[in-house]
């Protein structure tokens, strides 16, 4: 049995005048999710705890011999729960965007992450990402959706350019754009002593993997490590709202052994 430990943080930064990023931590069901929220003033706040909120619901309320369709065949129970959703979520945006005109153009990335056993489900839409630190090598266990990723995988700019590109932030997919989203999703094995990070970019345009890299293997606390990443994006400039969430795992002493956050 493992056990995981979490510790989350959330910043407006120094140059935003409101928070548009949301998080949840939900030890009961082992999931963890992260938003960053567009559509400025306070609707990407409103899109990103929309979606969030939609899919802690869903997966609390999944009915574990249920068939929920669209299943992926490809993918495991848990997997396609958290696949299915964030597609959920997709469209509790897009509902409260028809019912109120003022939200239009609102919408949000997300990345989210759903422990069974030692299996943990990734899934993610945007350039919000997903991180494993283990045994001190950092693995991005997602793909940006944005223009400028995509002329990356495309041969076009090196990722040193994409850092510094003028359309970087510019995202392709997001929760309550297109009438329809697709939703990338992996499995990966958890072992005692991996470290998950869940982050908006608001972290990733201020830190190089390295920086991250280093932070996390620097062996302290949760909290520690969760209020240095932010404090060390806002001393880089803090022009974004920057949130990240910790996730340790550790091996359970028994199966009736309760979760806590750190």
């Amino acid at each position: 049995m493992l056990r995981v430990k979490a510790c989350g943080l959330s910043d407006v930064g120094l140059t935003r005048l409101h928070n548009e990023d949301y998080f949840q931590i939900d030890d009961e069901n082992q999931l963890y999710v992260v938003a960053d929220g567009m559509g400025g003033h306070s609707h990407g706040e409103v899109a990103a705890q929309i979606a969030v909120t939609a899919i802690r619901d869903y997966v609390a309320g999944a009915d574990p011999d249920a068939t929920r369709p669209p299943n992926d065949s490809r993918l495991s129970r848990h997997s396609n729960l958290l696949k299915t959703a964030v597609r959920t979520a997709h469209q509790n945006v897009l509902r409260a965007i028809s019912k109120d005109g003022s939200l239009y153009g609102m919408g949000t990335t997300v990345v989210g992450l759903l422990f069974s056993g030692v299996a943990a489900a990734v899934a993610h839409v945007g350039d919000s990402r997903a991180y494993r630190l283990r045994d001190g090598r950092l693995d991005l266990l997602t793909q940006d959706h944005t223009w400028v990723n995509e002329q990356v995988v495309a041969g076009f700019l090196s990722k040193e350019q994409a850092r510094s590109h003028p359309l970087k932030n510019v995202v392709t997919r997001a929760l309550g754009g297109e009438s329809d989203v697709v939703v990338d999703v992996r499995e990966v094995e958890a072992r005692p002593g991996d470290l998950f990070l869940l982050c908006s970019d608001g972290l990733t345009g201020m830190l190089s993997d390295a920086d991250i890299r280093d932070r996390l293997a620097s062996g302290r606390s949760l909290h520690e490590m969760c209020r240095g990443l932010v404090n060390e994006s806002n001393a880089r400039g803090g022009i974004d709202n920057v949130t990240v969430i910790l996730l340790a795992v550790e091996e359970a002493e028994d199966e009736t052994e309760e979760t806590h956050p750190s």
